[in-house]
């Protein structure tokens, strides 16, 4: 019973985070913002996948999201890092 209530909030994490990835591209036209924010649900999903199943491909999967996702706040608060120092200098 435990086990498919994880499995369903998984997949809800991962419904959830299509659909705000989305809605946070429409309404901000911000790509990298939308994958920021689809991409902290699908972590929160590959987690709850983790209580249910301990393998190795499933803890992969967890990581490269991991990964992925700090490589993209890196870059995004790189591009509005760039985006203010354009704007003091000129």
């Amino acid at each position: 019973m435990m086990r498919a209530l994880l499995e369903y909030a998984a997949l809800g994490c991962v419904a959830a985070g299509l659909v705000a990835g989305w809605l946070t591209f429409a309404l901000g036209r911000d790509v990298r913002g939308a994958l920021q924010v689809a991409l902290d649900f699908w972590l929160a999903g590959g987690m709850l996948r983790l209580a249910v199943r301990t393998d190795w491909r499933t803890l992969a999967v967890a990581a490269v999201i991991l990964v992925v996702r700090k490589l993209l706040v890196v870059s995004v608060n790189q591009a509005r890092r760039d985006r203010l120092r354009e704007r003091n200098e000129g």
